[in-house]
């Protein structure tokens, strides 16, 4: 087989496997036949890293492909699938970093077009798994893998197998398997440009040699070869002593051994990723902490990795609290329960500052005292940002990335902030010995789903959670729960373009950060410990040991807050203010409108009837209009003159009568739509006042006779002496017009308020009076007439009934 170029790949890939008894897998199996929509969505979802091929896109994933493929066959209503579902989930993460060469897929069985494909490759039992190799054709049904035990390591060994023995094509991604020897370790270098080459040393039955191969695969800069016990030249020219044993070979001949913990595949390719130069194909070089100072927004911030820091729990508060509740105007229902529940937890187990808590504790308390279901976020924000200025009380604005600064400032940040809060939460809830081990778990479930920004985010999670009520029962299976969850998620992100390459997703912890964490079986397989990983977290996560590095002063805060709320205050003054002043410019508009008289070009343009009218004066304006003292005789009825008249300061354009009937004008004049529109009344007034003339006549005042018989106000003649007190008449005319029309609109709704604001239009009180008092008068004549002439019939009756 023809060199290649390796590129290979590793990650720290031992965590807790979920072995399920057959009695819970039997019991999970009744649970999946009686929820049809679980069953119909499968036992996989993308969340597990496993293709999920159906009818439609099998042929396009295994026909032609430049990779392996190794599918599952199953009915999701097996309960032995079912069982055999957590192991293969775990099979997909361990081998995760060995894509491109080989792919993890599934397809359920059940039913539909599924179910045809499957007899098509000759399926009768679940569950079944076949090996399908690089470039297979349509007629290739895939060799089915036999005679392993249902875990990890078997089918990881078959895999390994069915890849040595492939034969041509060979899949491009995978690197050469077979054992190396002297002659090719020679003349390595001659041919193959990296920096470090890995030799593992092994017996011919071991595995670790090609597993390390393959882990090593997506990075670049290095190259694994496995080297046989047997190969006693080179065995002899590096004094190995030990199988396995990992030693690295340079240019020249030199080599060195490769210090590990233990002797196993985990930590040879933990070890082999971190060497100087190897990095993840695809991606930039990590880049040292002295230069990220000039490239990132922010300065960077020393940091002990082995330590917590409250600026990174205070920063995630603020962006959760401040940032992502934002988005949501109004909380509800399921959402504002989550809500009350995740400030319940906070207040509850949060070892904060005395200001943060107390904030804390006045929103739990603000929330639980709600009792309609549903809030504003403008509410929450009010006792958020402490409206109230309660003494002592805040949370620090704007975020300080200490322990979870990425090397972008798009990398880690509010994530990691997130995960480390939760994590504390956790084993404060276990210190302080709460009764509900599942509180603090499906608060932050609670949370995610419901304002979690990232929404694949949230789904991933949520199909994570849906085994909390089965796994979680204790408050320390809460703490190693979240935990586990969140190597899964490492191993999911791993390589992905969200990976800091200055903080790589790794299974943490280290081993050498916690070497009591880790261990190995008999057969050399990674295991967790879990009496060293449970301690550790206890530890880590610790209220007593969270810096406090970086940290603006308390006194500080509550100065900001203060200036805060005083500008906020001064703010909502002006604003207050400002509306006022508005409110009186409008109804100073209302009250006095601007007087632009129209023009007599413009008049025309309104009326063009009055073209035709004669003695029409044009270019003039009405304020320019010229009052002349008519020449009135008893009598007339037409005059020659040109005139203008007045009723009340009110001009009258060239009335046609010496004498107005003031109802009639009323009625015509102050109309529904006229005291509804104010700011075109003095238009439609004079308009109204047009259709009413019909020939020119002299110019009269309204006088003070009144025609008792008739109710007819007489109109006299006025004298160009009285041309100045009419102009100021005007302008008393039009303040009363509109506050007659304010006043009327407001009068309209009430009983008999119609005929009142129509007297009250254009006449002063002074006017009304007079005229109520001569309206009284003439009543009082007229039945004084009545009684005098019924008692004069009444006595010429008798008269004539006397004989």
């Amino acid at each position: 087989m023809a060199r290649r170029r390796v590129r290979a790949t590793s990650e720290l890939t031992g965590r807790i496997l979920h072995r399920k008894s057959l009695t819970y897998a039997a019991w999970v199996a009744c649970l999946c036949a009686l929820l049809p929509s679980s069953a119909e969505a499968g036992l996989y979802t993308a969340s597990d890293q496993i293709i999920l091929l159906t009818s439609e896109n099998a042929e396009s994933v295994l026909v032609n492909s430049s990779a392996a493929t190794v599918v599952e066959f199953y009915v999701s209503w097996c309960g032995h699938c079912v069982a055999f579902s957590p192991v293969y989930k775990s099979l997909a993460r361990d081998i995760k970093e060995w894509k491109p060469a080989v792919d993890i897929a599934a397809i359920d069985c059940s039913g539909g077009n599924n179910q045809k494909f499957c007899i098509s490759n000759k399926i009768r039992g679940f569950p079944s798994i076949k090996f399908f190799h690089a470039y297979s054709t349509n007629e290739s049904g895939g060799v089915r893998l036999r005679d392993f035990a249902r875990d990890v390591r078997s089918l990881r060994h078959k895999i390994i197998d069915k890849l040595e023995n492939h034969g041509e094509p060979w899949p491009p991604a995978c690197p050469p398997l077979e054992a190396t020897s002297q002659a090719e370790i020679d003349s390595f270098f001659e041919t193959n440009n990296v920096q470090h080459l890995a030799l593992i040393f092994e017996d011919p039955a071991s595995y670790i040699g090609r597993e390390v191969t393959l882990d090593l695969l997506q990075f670049d800069n290095i190259a694994v070869r496995r080297v046989l016990s047997t190969e006693e030249s080179l065995v002899t020219k590096l004094q190995v002593t030990e199988f396995p044993s990992c030693y690295l070979y340079y240019r020249g001949g030199n080599f060195t051994r490769l210090k590990v913990n233990i002797e196993a595949r985990t930590f040879y390719s933990y070890a082999l990723q971190r060497l100087p130069g190897v990095v993840r194909s695809g991606k930039p070089p990590p880049v040292s902490p002295e230069l990220l100072t000039n490239t990132t927004e922010e300065p960077w911030r020393p940091f002990n990795k082995s330590r917590v820091y409250m600026a990174d729990l205070e920063s995630a508060l603020h962006y959760s609290l401040r940032v992502e509740l934002a988005a949501h105007t109004v909380i509800e229902g399921g959402a504002f329960t989550s809500l009350k529940n995740y400030i319940a937890v906070l207040a509850k187990y949060f070892p904060g500052r005395l200001v943060v808590m107390n904030l804390l504790k006045s929103l739990d308390l603000w929330l639980q005292n709600q009792t309609a279901h549903q809030i504003t976020y403008e509410g929450f924000k009010g006792i958020l940002e402490n409206s109230a200025q309660a003494p002592d009380t805040a949370l620090p604005e704007g975020v300080r990335w200490v322990g979870c600064q990425g090397s972008q400032p798009h990398l880690r940040r509010y994530p990691c902030g997130m995960w480390t809060l939760f994590h504390v939460l956790t084993v404060q809830a276990n210190v302080a010995g709460g009764s509900n081990p599942q509180e603090v778990l499906s608060a932050m479930r609670g949370y995610i789903h419901n304002f979690f920004g990232c929404r694949p985010c949230a789904e991933h999670f949520e199909n994570m959670a849906e085994a909390i009520g089965l796994e979680v029962t204790t408050l320390p299976s809460a703490v190693l729960w979240l935990w586990s969850r969140h190597n899964v998620v490492n191993n999911r992100l791993a390589g992905a373009l969200s990976e800091d390459p200055l903080f790589p997703k790794i299974q943490w912890p280290s081993p050498e950060m916690c070497p009591a964490c880790h261990a190995v079986s008999y057969n050399r397989e990674h295991s967790w410990n879990m009496k060293g990983v449970f301690p550790f977290l206890s530890s880590y996560f610790s209220s007593s040991r969270i810096l406090t590095d970086y940290l603006e002063d308390e006194s500080l805060i509550l100065k900001k807050q203060k200036e805060k709320h005083a500008s906020l205050q001064e703010a909502l003054a002006a604003k207050k203010k400002e509306e006022r002043r508005r409110a009186r410019e409008a109804l100073d508009l209302m009250m006095h409108p601007p007087t632009s008289q129209p023009t007599v070009q413009e008049e025309e343009e309104e009326e063009p009837q009055d073209e035709t009218a004669a003695g029409e004066v044009e270019g003039k304006s009405s304020e320019q209009a010229s009052w002349a003292k008519p020449e009135m005789e008893v009598g007339h009825v037409q005059q020659q003159a040109h005139k203008k008249l007045s009723i009340v300061g009110m001009r009258i354009r060239e009335p046609q009568e010496d004498i107005v009937d003031l109802d009639s004008f009323v009625n015509q004049h102050y109309k529904a739509e006229a005291l509804q529109m104010a700011a075109a009344s003095l238009v439609k007034q004079r308009t109204l006042q047009r259709q009413e003339e019909q020939e020119p006549g002299p110019v009269f005042g309204l006088g003070m006779e009144l025609d008792a018989g008739l109710g007819m106000v007489g109109l006299q003649p006025m004298d160009t002496e009285f041309e100045q007190d009419v102009r100021q008449q005007r302008k008393q005319r039009q303040k009363r017009e509109l506050i007659g029309q304010f006043f009327s609109e407001e009068t309209n709704v009430r009983h008999g308020g119609r005929w009142m604001s129509m007297l009250n239009i254009g006449f002063s009180k002074l006017d009304i009076s007079l005229c109520v008092i001569l309206y009284f008068l003439s009543s009082m004549c007229l039945l004084a007439m009545y009684l005098f002439f019924k008692k004069r019939l009444r006595l010429r009756r008798t008269k004539t009934a006397l004989p």
